[in-house]
């Protein structure tokens, strides 16, 4: 009997009062996070002019990767066998 009681106590502060004190935690942190500007959104980057009609405006171009010389008898990769599983 004292384990049900217990249990069902339990059952209850989880259900009803958890959720409470949660929303009263939570909120005091997003209110001082917004408060010392925690939660800044980095400005977008100026956009140039447009493009003229017909043409192509690049925002961003990747750094070139130097190219992996391979050896000049290499003739293909390792065989690995292999057993199909159903």
């Amino acid at each position: 009997m004292k384990f049900w009681l217990i249990f069902i106590l339990i059952f209850f502060a989880v259900r009803y009062l958890l959720p409470i004190v949660l929303r009263l935690a939570l909120g005091s942190f997003v209110r001082k996070q917004m408060r010392n500007g925690g939660f800044v959104v980095p400005p977008q980057a100026q956009p140039g002019p447009p493009p003229a009609p017909g043409q192509v405006r690049v925002d961003y171009v990747p750094p070139v990767a130097r190219a992996t010389e391979k050896p000049h008898d290499f003739k293909g990769g390792e065989y690995v066998d292999f057993e199909e599983v159903k």
